[in-house]
């Protein structure tokens, strides 16, 4: 069985892709929705270890609610400064 071996991340960020350039403006937006991302699984986590913040948990239509408010919460706060993740993620793949 041959295992296929994953290249060291530094790699990958140096490696263009077919029609990808190092745009910083590219690249701070792909940190920001990874960023969005991780806040809103954090939120998720949060939402399902207690009671829920919006919805009891009783219908669908309040939890389809909720999931959507969370992602875009999410990713407003993620524009605008979130946890920081997102500068230390552009930070490092400017170097």
């Amino acid at each position: 069985m041959n295992v296929p071996s994953i290249p060291p991340l530094s790699l990958l960020a140096s490696a263009p892709t077919a029609g990808s350039s190092r745009d910083p403006n590219r690249v701070r937006d792909a940190a920001q929705q990874f960023e969005a991302l991780l806040i809103g699984q954090m939120l998720r986590s949060v939402r399902e270890g207690g009671s829920g913040w919006l919805s009891d948990g009783g219908d669908s239509a309040g939890e389809c609610a909720t999931d959507f408010a969370e992602q875009q919460f999410a990713g407003v706060m993620a524009q605008n400064g979130g946890l920081g993740l997102s500068n230390l993620i552009v930070t490092g793949l400017k170097k």
